[in-house]
């Protein structure tokens, strides 16, 4: 029961990656409040309470920054997150500001309100969701890997200014994990194709990201910080 008596805050936790991560979280005694764009009844288990937000509304964004204030959590997950593929010389420029707005902006804000808490308590731990296009390239990828390098030093610079707070700040960077979203987009085709260029040979699972989240959470950790850690199966080192 390493997180009993803290309290987390995990956004995007009503599926994949951040609902295993709530789940995990919760199991070894978290207390734990999520956030989801809307009521799903499926998924009530997977934190204590919930927060409904829509990160591209600025006003529904600052409610929820000033829940998180309120709460103080020990704990904070930036996990939730948009993407939206397209020819760079084709984005959408406000499909452009709404990724930064969901990936970027959401997460600087959320940080910005557990921060205080964290200090005064000498104690915290941020993680933030990257991802591998957030240390590689891909066509398409322009408006989602601006976010995810963005997310990667927004966390270096948390490091640098709150490690002496006791605050250890770090992003996870996933690669192709086995989720609802991924079977969506790639299909089982793109799927079988993917898994060839992966050192490991197949997709990672939710659960196995969720572990490393919650080392670092926890007091097991306490000298890492600033660090972007793919869980990729070897994908970005092969």
């Amino acid at each position: 029961m390493r997180f009993s008596g803290r309290t987390a805050f995990v956004t995007g936790a009503s599926r994949g990656i951040g609902r295993a991560i709530a789940l995990a979280l919760g199991t070894e005694g978290a207390r734990v409040i999520g956030t989801r764009t809307g009521a799903h009844g499926t998924t009530d288990d997977a934190c204590h309470e919930w927060v409904e937000v829509d990160f591209t509304n600025e006003g529904q964004l600052e409610t929820c920054v000033e829940r998180v204030v309120a709460i103080g959590p020990d704990v904070l997950v930036n996990n939730a997150g948009i993407n939206r593929i397209a020819p760079f010389a084709e984005i959408d420029p406000l499909d452009f500001r709404a990724i930064q707005q969901v990936n970027v902006f959401a997460p600087f804000r959320l940080c910005q309100a557990a921060i205080p808490a964290m200090r005064a308590r000498g104690w915290g731990r941020i993680v933030n969701m990257s991802s591998i296009w957030g240390k590689i390239g891909k066509a398409q990828r322009g408006s989602y890997s601006a976010s995810k390098f963005a997310i990667d030093g927004l966390t270096v610079a948390l490091a640098a200014e709150h490690a002496a707070d006791g605050i250890l700040a770090n992003s996870v960077a996933p690669g192709f994990i086995d989720t609802e979203l991924t079977r969506r987009v790639l299909g089982e085709s793109g799927i079988e194709s993917i898994v060839t260029t992966i050192p490991g040979h197949r997709l990672g699972r939710p659960e196995e990201i969720a572990r490393l989240v919650l080392w670092l959470a926890s007091d097991e950790n306490s000298y890492v910080s600033g660090q972007n850690i793919a869980v990729d199966g070897g994908f970005t080192r092969v």
